[in-house]
């Protein structure tokens, strides 16, 4: 990435706390790293002279960039240790060891102890942390103790042995750190009372302990005790800065998807985040540009569906802040009102936000902000970098959708002079392969595409994009061999990930430079004609478990069964409403039809078969 390159992309970075993350022109991860203030952090590595040798081979390899904005520089040094640790980047040699950070324990014992550990133990015991300041840490608990007196000793201290009178107190009672529950001088219920002030205080509600340092600065300085004075304030100024909650590490929450969405007039940004363990692995957001009338419910499921796919996630939860449906049976979509889930929904939503501000400030990069001029420019930039022979002033892309194998389907999108031309957008029912194979599924519609546009006499494209890998190429090529097409269009793929362009037989990707007209717009098509190809292979879904189901009820058709979808949403909801609110939609007769067949089925044995087959 060039410094010019950069001094465009950096008006899109926030001054927020958070990580970023460099990749290379092969889209491997070279560095992870955190900042108090994102672009001014990133901004240092292109605007100011290296004079490291290690630097220097960093910045000469990034290609491209990505930041994920957290609430505090705390959670920030929180966020570059997980993913370090997940993804082991190679220049960030320093931070490649095993070091956990500490947390405060409050062990699951009678009378529980209060101390620090790097150790987390599945016992019931309570974690609070972790914690990037240990000395503050230390002086807190120091101060907790001054003010609120617990056991140290690790002494068993069921009510058995207290009753016999195992133990007598130590020194520390006689010192006032303890209350002596050891020998009963201090009821179960006393001591649980002062510890639920102690774990209040570490999580973070420290006005007590505030208001008492207060009282002794004061009284030091009415003594004239200024340096003792001094001091006690730098401890009130520790704890004021002092947190508790991390967003990003939380040994409190098991594995979880995290998903938000925005929208303007145009589009929908939607935020996903992968949080294994208790940290955050994967942060991605995506744009779904508005076509009809989808509901936030339904490209937030639409997202959530392709996202698990690509990061492979197994969460049995996804924190979401309206419900939505979700594919995998046994998944718990959970809508957070407060506490760390909802934290964790609020950090989502911000950077969709700030995803969305990005895409703004980018507008004069964007292609639909261009004049006729611009359009051709752009092309023009697209074809020196693939050194095509024409301007490829109609493109046309394929994509392949399958669920499991079942209701294969396949989308085409067609841009002319640099814009999406809708007319001409093409969906492909499979026909001729079984199961899953992308590669024949390709091979077929791509067979079809061009078998008509040849019957037909109609142009054909300059360039045609194969969203896959070198496979799907392959077989795509074998159909416009078939057809007598080659040489008459330019034929690429494009790898999944990386955005790295490759022709037929070529060992070494072209991968556009980041950020580029020429490179915006390939991402342009590649987006929609992932946005088309999924929108209708749910479509195909759902007409295929639910539509046919409504036509096999005799005197039930399709536009009956459409309308009726459309309505109330799935056949469960349908089967629930009453005859008269389904006469208001389909009629009368039609609506005695259902309600009796579907009586009929609930009247069934529960061993009866009554599927469609």
């Amino acid at each position: 990435m060039t410094r010019e390159e950069f001094s465009e992309l950096a008006q899109t970075i926030p001054h927020s706390p958070g990580c970023y993350k460099y990749y290379s022109i092969e889209n491997e991860l070279l560095y992870v790293g955190k900042a108090k203030d994102l672009r001014k952090r990133v901004s240092s590595y292109f605007n100011k002279a290296l004079d490291n040798n290690k630097t220097r081979r960093l910045v000469s390899l990034i290609n491209s960039l990505d930041f994920t904005v957290t609430e505090t520089e705390h959670d920030a040094f929180l966020l570059e240790n997980s993913l370090i640790k997940h993804f082991q980047p190679r220049f960030n040699i320093a931070l490649k060891d095993d070091k956990t950070y500490p947390y405060v324990v409050i062990r699951n014992e009678p009378f529980p102890r209060v101390f620090l550990t790097r150790r987390l133990i599945r016992d019931g015991s309570e974690y609070i942390g972790p914690f990037t300041g240990v000395l503050q840490v230390k002086e807190l608990l120091e101060m907790v103790k001054q003010n609120v007196p617990l056991r140290t000793c690790n002494l068993n201290l069921a009510p058995a042995n207290i009753a016999r009178g195992k133990y007598k107190v130590c020194l520390e009672y006689h010192l006032g750190n303890c209350k002596g529950p050891c020998q009963g001088f201090q009821s179960a219920d006393e001591y649980y009372a002062d510890l639920q002030q102690v774990r209040q205080i570490l999580k973070g509600n420290i006005g007590e302990v505030l208001k008492h340092l207060k009282q002794q600065m004061q009284e030091h300085a009415a003594r004239l005790e200024f340096e003792a004075a001094h001091i006690v304030k730098q401890k009130m100024d520790s704890l004021q800065n002092y947190n508790s909650r991390s967003t990003v590490v939380n040994p409190r929450l098991n594995d979880l998807d995290v998903i938000s969405i925005l929208d303007d007039e145009k589009n929908f940004y939607v935020n996903y985040m992968m949080v294994i363990k208790g940290s955050i692995i994967h942060v991605k957001t995506v744009v779904v540009e508005k076509i009809m009338d989808e509901t936030e419910r339904d490209v937030l499921s639409l997202v959530l569906d392709r996202m698990r796919g690509t990061f492979h996630s197994k969460a049995k939860e996804v924190i979401s802040a309206i419900d939505i449906d979700v594919a995998d049976e046994g998944m718990k979509v959970t809508v957070p009102k407060m506490g760390d889930k909802k934290n964790l929904l609020d950090m989502s939503t911000r950077n969709a936000f700030i995803f969305k501000e990005d895409i703004r400030r980018r507008n004069s990069l964007m292609l639909q902000e261009k004049t006729n001029e611009q359009y051709m420019a752009v092309l023009e930039e697209l074809q020196d970098s693939l050194q095509l022979r024409e301007l490829p002033v109609h493109i046309e892309c394929f994509d392949n959708s399958n669920f499991q194998g079942a209701y294969p389907v396949a989308a085409m999108v067609c841009f002319r002079n640099g814009q999406p031309a809708n007319k001409d957008y093409r969906h492909f029912h499979i026909k001729t392969v079984e199961g899953i194979n992308d590669f024949a599924s390709m091979s077929e519609v791509v067979y079809r595409r061009y078998k008509r546009l040849t019957e037909e006499k109609k142009p054909l494209p300059q360039l045609v994009i194969i969203d896959g890998g070198k496979g799907q190429l392959g077989a795509a090529l074998e159909s416009i061999e078939k057809l007598g097409l080659t040489g008459r269009m330019a034929l690429v793929g494009l790898a999944k990930r990386e955005e790295s362009i490759f022709f037929p037989g070529d060992t070494d990707p072209i991968q556009l430079p980041y950020d580029s007209p020429a490179h915006l717009l390939v991402r342009r098509i590649r987006d929609e004609v992932h946005r088309f190809g999924i929108t209708f292979h749910r479509q195909t879904r759902s007409k295929g478990t639910f539509k046919n189901e409504l036509e096999a009820i005799p005197g039930i058709g399709a536009q009956t069964a459409t309308e009726l979808l459309k309505e109330f949403r799935s056949v469960k909801n349908i089967r629930s409403i009453t005859e008269r609110e389904l006469t208001r939609v389909i009629g009368a007769s039609k609506a005695r039809i259902l309600r009796e067949y579907f009586d009929k089925q609930d009247a069934a044995p529960t061993n009866d078969n009554n599927g469609v087959q």
